[in-house]
Parts: structure tokens; sequence; C-alpha cells
């Protein structure tokens, strides 16, 4: 695999899916198409800055080797689309691969439309030409309603029909997530609102900040539970969070969502947006991390934001979410792990895949500077993970508290880093994440360091051999 993009600015990811220059946000409509995964992004390919938002595009035979290819979408002058192509999905249309998307004209004050294009050529396997309809399939929120948010539609089949999603929130200040009937995908009908804030379930995992539930997903674990993902908007990005529950119809031509349990997503604070392709057997997810510096240093560099490795995602036997890095990812591996040495510091790659099962209290220290350092604190014995930056700054004087995150205790805790460039992503014992970026600085020195009772296995991250 080539690296992600051509550029010398060592906070650069060069192992996870980026344009290679400029903007990307939200990825969008993951999408499995003979043979090749495809993922879109949310992109602006003049400047590193939120605006004239495209749909990017890149695919992959195995999810390490990535072809970035032309834009998908580009917004239509006088269109449903003409402000920007915003978040959606990608389906099978009858053989014919169709993307789901928010369209914003010049004066939509918030409330999207949603659009199709389809794709010109299903025969290509690439899919690098896309041909988008002129008018909206839905064109307003539902009547009635109070809706001031509405975007993000999100397509998946249940009890042989296809239904779909929409993001939204009230002029109360509620969030919800809507309900449509889509089995025809040219012709809608609303069917009622799957979810909302009131609901003790939600309210309970999510608190009450939200004014609007983004980017609804909603997929189906291997031992048939079914997940609601949702991007929580205060009137910026700013959670995500899940529910875990049961999905059934009722006899009035809707759905109803029972949730069980829920909580935080990822409990970083550069995750958001996160995108779900239900595959047979399992359900992948990427989400996108946010730049964590000013808006000079992104200038400079040219570009702004990264998607995550691609992630597995199902439910334990209580209900939590279990999170693990798709096996794809250990190709990235070096063919042999780098030395660890109990007590020893040793040098830390820019990209690496770091595992660490702590049978006692743990430090992993990951960079050291005069002014603090980098680590992760393990306590197997109360099930707690800690991400400390150490007093490190972040951009716009953010604090750099600590990120703790709780498992169940036990006499083993352990914690899976995959470390590429500026982006840090903590796996914690299968049942929580923490997605954070960390920039090192001139002063930094990069090195590995495990004090306490643990076994430790390290692979540098390089360009897999193509088999």
């Amino acid at each position: 695999m080539s690296p992600a993009a051509p550029t010398p600015d060592p906070a650069a990811p060069r192992f996870r899916v980026r344009p290679p220059a400029n903007w990307v946000n939200d990825p969008n409509g993951p999408f499995r198409w003979r043979g090749r995964h495809h993922l879109f992004y949310q992109h602006n390919p003049a400047a590193p800055v939120h605006a004239d938002i495209h749909w990017g595009h890149a695919s992959s035979p195995d999810l390490v080797h990535w072809e970035h290819h032309p834009i998908a979408l580009t917004p239509t002058p006088g269109g449903p689309d003409e402000a920007g192509c915003w978040s959606g999905c990608v389906v099978d249309d009858g053989g014919v691969p169709t993307a789901v998307y928010t369209g914003v004209d010049r004066s939509h004050t918030g409330l999207g439309t949603v659009c199709l294009a389809r794709a010109a050529d299903p025969a290509d396997e690439r899919l690098l030409s896309w041909r988008p309809l002129p008018t909206p399939v839905v064109a307003a929120p539902p009547p009635g309603l109070d809706v001031v948010m509405f975007r993000d539609p999100f397509v998946f089949r249940y009890g042989g029909r296809r239904w779909a999603l929409v993001g939204a929130g009230h002029a109360d200040g509620t969030p919800s997530v809507l309900l449509y009937d889509c089995d025809e995908l040219t012709d809608w009908r609303f069917a009622g609102v799957l979810l909302d804030g009131h609901d003790p379930a939600a309210a309970g995992a999510f608190g009450d900040k939200a004014v609007g539930w983004e980017c609804p997903q909603l997929f189906e674990t291997s031992g048939g539970a079914h997940v609601l993902v949702v991007s929580l908007w205060d009137g910026r990005p700013c959670s995500t969070g899940y529910l875990t529950g049961r999905l059934r119809a009722a006899g009035d031509g809707e759905l109803v969502f029972s949730p069980r349990t829920g909580g935080r997503l990822d409990h970083g604070r550069d995750f958001y947006a996160p995108a779900v392709l239900q595959e047979s057997g399992r359900a992948l997810m990427w989400g996108w991390s946010w730049e964590a510096r000013d808006a000079a240093s992104v200038l400079a560099a040219g570009w702004a934001g990264t998607l995550t490795a691609p992630r597995v995602v199902d439910v334990h036997p209580d209900g939590a979410l279990r999170v693990v890095p798709a096996p794809e990812l250990d190709l990235l591996r070096a063919a042999e792990p780098f030395a660890t040495v109990p007590g020893r510091a040793v040098p830390l790659p820019l990209s690496y895949d770091l595992t660490v099962t702590a049978r006692g209290a743990t430090t992993v220290t990951l960079l050291r500077a005069a002014d603090g350092a980098l680590t992760v604190r393990l306590d197997p014995d109360t099930g707690t993970a800690v991400l400390d930056h150490g007093g490190r700054p972040r951009s716009g004087g953010e604090g750099s508290a600590p990120v703790t995150v709780r498992v169940p205790p036990g006499p083993r805790l352990s914690v899976r880093v995959l470390g590429d460039g500026s982006l840090l992503e903590l796996f914690v014992a299968d049942r929580a994440t923490v997605t954070e970026r960390v920039y090192r600085r001139p002063d930094d020195v990069a090195e590995l360091l495990v004090d306490g009772d643990a076994e430790v296995s390290a692979w540098e991250q390089v360009p897999p051999r193509r088999g």
C-alpha cells in the first residue's frame, strides 16, 4: 500500500483513508461491490476547510490497499445539492449501486433533501462515474413535527423490505430519528418517529445536551440484536452514542425499536459521524477524526481530517458494545515485531500496532517531553484505563484532562493501540474505544516504555506486500 497522501507532514496518517490533500469529514456509503470495498467521504477538493462539500471516493480489495478515485458526487449548479452533497449511504438498487444522500440548496436553513445518484456503469468494479437524479425523493421533512434539522439518510433492510432513517432535530430542542418506508427507492413514505430524546434509555445513554441526532446508523449483530448509532449535535458536533435493543415490525406498517442499554460510542475527543457497512456475519464501522491543532497549522499542512481504521462492531452478552480493529489490519504489521524490553524504553515508529495486557497496575508511556508524557495507565483490579496527555496542550486552549474508561474488572486488562501519525486509537478490553489526535512536537521523544507486570507485543505498520 502506498501512503495515503504524499505529504511530508509527520502528523499525516499513512494507512487510513483520507484524500491526498484538503478537507475530509464524515465517512459516507461504505459499500461492497464486485469484490471491492468502497468508501466515500465528505470532501472539499479546494482547501482544508469545511466548505464546498463533494463526495470523495476510494476503494480496496482488502481494507488495506486503498486506491483513490475521481470525485463521485459534485454539487449541481441550480440543483437540490448546489450548496453541498452531504452525508448519506450507498445501496444496491436492483443491481445498480445508488447513493442516497443529503442535498442542500442555497436557502436550506438547516433542512436538507434526500437525493439519489446512480452508478453510470454497474459493471465497473471501481464505480468511477455517478449520475445524480435531478429531483429529490424527499423534498422536505414531514409536516406537523416542527423539524428544524433534517439530514443524513441511512437505508437498511428489515422484514423483506427496505427502510430508511433520517437524523432530525425539532424546534423544542428534541433530537430524533425519523423512519421512512422506501421499498421502492424513488418513492418514500414517512412511517413515524423511530426514537427521540424523550425515550428514557436514550436520555440515560446520551444525556440531554444534543438538540439533533445526526448520521443515524442501524445494524444487526451476529447474535440478532440491533444497534442504533447516532452522532450528537448541539449546534456543533459533540460526541457519539449507541443503543442496543430489539427491532420489530408493528401491525400498522411501522417498525419499533426497543432499546436495552447504551452509552458513549467512543470516549475520545476526536471522533464523530461513524458509518456502518452491514456484511454477512459482521458489521464494519469507520469514523471521522477531526484536527486538534490550530487553523494556521492546518492551512500550512494543506490537509484536514482523516477517517479511522475500520472497526468490527458487535454486542457482548450483557448488551455492551464490542469493538475491535478489523482483522485485515494485521496485513499492515511488519514481518517481525519490534523488540520490547521490560522497564527499558525502545523507539516508537510513526505508525504502530501495540497490545499491552496488564496483570497489575501498569503505565504505558508513548511520548515524553520536559512538560509531560503521553501515557496509558491500566488497572485490571478496578477495570480502568486512563489516557493522559500529561498536560500537553490542545488547539484553542482546550484542556487536556485525562480520558478515563471503565470496563468490568478482572485479573487482566488489555489495550490495543493503533498509532498512525497524529491519529491515536485505543481499544480497551474490546469494550471501549478512545480516538484522539496527538501531534508530536520537536522536543518530544517517541519511545515505548511499559512499567508494570504486563505482556507486550508491538509491530511497526508498514506498506503491505501484495499477495
